[in-house]
């Protein structure tokens, strides 16, 4: 046990701590804009600001930017509705950062990258003029190498996420005659998993061919002449989005350990985000949200919306005043989307990056008598590494060895109900309602 004096020197040293982070100068923390993956939102990045913000990182120089059409192209080449190219995913981010400069006073900026977000970063850097205004680039996860680096049917060979394809080679060149990938005077590092990202597999199963290979190794998301950090057991989205990666990526940009990884709480939390159209970032106007009060055993509403907005075209909501301990629903209804109603853990801070994107309903479960997902925005479910279960079935359906899968979807019988999502000691409380009056539940993990 530890003793009466012990506890006080400890908590002594907590505050000294907290107080020499927080006497920092400005300058200390250059602003960071953080880029999502392909289909992804800006939300995605909320723990990983929360944490930041946990170790006096200003919460005005921490940026998570949407693109507002996320998917790539199958073909690069080929214009496709409702998706963007690596050019034009590199221009968005080129204004992005041009605001940020702009509104901060900075003269560079860091860039931290997941996934798709990362091939949007290299570009910018150097393709289009961006290599003055950086000063780090972090890949999380980012295919440096492809998805598939060969040949194989069924996929374009003109794909952003093509290892042999024109966008990768390019990048891909000969900086210097060591044959570095990534030169100065940015400094680069990548963050991957040792076997465990699904992107990074010399088997295909995650791109729809078993058994077939891909030319690209455990290796591929690494870049000659960088600095690159490995993970054990992460998966493609923790290399991002997890307090391990959190902790890399701030060493690299500080050169000093974080004083916590996890999330401290604030008193005062507001929160506001956006809600979009299906498989964007573009606002979905004329929306309707609603937030609930909950029980946080039952699900049930405690009484009228305490919050509701109509949304407009650019698809911002807030801000909310929350407690940080109490648990809510928020409803989202949209013509042409299910009501939609999305339940979370507490907020222990406030954020402005609250996404939400309203179901609809697919054909194979029109008939069934609820629909209810359990989804992992920040990482993937894998049964073989993580504690888990959806109301009571453990593993939950759907979800598959090897971190493949971020969500599970259950079609709940009888009457109205609680239902429990719970990973790794995260627990979601969420409640039921009758897919026939065109209602869907969506439990949404935080860590």
């Amino acid at each position: 046990m530890i003793s009466f004096s012990r506890r006080l020197f400890l908590a002594f040293a907590a505050a000294l701590l907290a107080a020499c982070v927080s006497a920092q100068p400005v300058d200390a923390y250059p602003p960071i804009v953080f880029v999502h993956g392909n289909g992804d939102t800006a939300g995605q990045w909320q723990t990983t600001i929360w944490r930041f913000e946990s170790n006096g990182w200003p919460r005005n120089r921490l940026y998570a930017i949407d693109m507002p059409l996320p998917l790539a192209r199958d073909d690069d080449t080929v214009p496709q509705a409702g998706r963007s190219s690596a050019a034009e995913h590199a221009a968005f981010l080129k204004s992005e950062v041009d605001k940020v400069l702009k509104a901060t006073g900075a003269k560079q900026v860091v860039l931290f990258g997941n996934s798709r977000g990362g091939n949007a970063i290299r570009n910018y850097i150097y393709n289009a003029g961006g290599e003055p205004f950086v000063s780090h680039a972090i890949l999380g996860g980012t295919p440096n190498h492809g998805v598939w680096a060969v040949h194989i049917d069924g996929l374009s060979d003109n794909s952003e996420f093509a290892g042999h394809g024109p966008n990768l080679t390019a990048l891909n060149k000969s900086k210097n005659a060591n044959g570095d990938e990534v030169t100065g005077p940015v400094k680069w590092m990548t963050i991957r998993s040792d076997k465990n990202d699904k992107y990074a597999q010399p088997d295909g199963l995650w791109v729809g061919k078993r058994g077939v290979e891909t030319g690209v190794t455990y290796a591929g998301p690494e870049l000659k002449g960088a600095t690159n950090v490995v993970i054990p057991r992460i998966d493609h989205r923790e290399t991002s989005y997890s307090a391990p990666a959190f902790d890399a990526a701030y060493r690299f940009i500080t050169g000093r350990a974080p004083a916590r990884t996890d999330v401290a709480p604030e008193d005062k939390v507001m929160l506001s985000g956006r809600i979009n159209g299906a498989g964007t970032n573009i606002g979905l106007a004329g929306a309707q949200l609603r937030i609930y009060a909950i029980d946080p055993y039952t699900g049930e509403r405690k009484g009228a919306a305490t919050y509701t907005k109509t949304i407009a075209e650019d698809g911002v909501w807030g801000p909310f005043n929350a407690a940080n301990d109490a648990r809510y629903e928020f409803e989202v209804t949209a013509e042409g989307y299910a009501a939609t109603h999305f339940y979370r853990s507490p907020f222990p801070r406030s954020s402005n990056y609250i996404a939400m994107r309203p179901e609809r309903v697919p054909d194979v479960d029109k008939n069934a008598p609820s629909l209810v997902l359990m989804t992992r925005p920040r990482g993937f479910l894998d049964p073989a590494r993580d504690k888990m279960a959806f109301d009571g079935q453990s593993p939950p359906p759907g979800a598959v060895l090897g971190a493949g899968v971020a969500a599970s979807r259950l079609k709940p019988d009888g009457l109205p109900r609680a239902i429990v999502a719970e990973f790794n000691g995260e627990r979601v409380v969420g409640h039921t309602w009758p897919l026939k009056e065109n209602h869907i539940s969506v439990l949404e993990l935080t860590y």
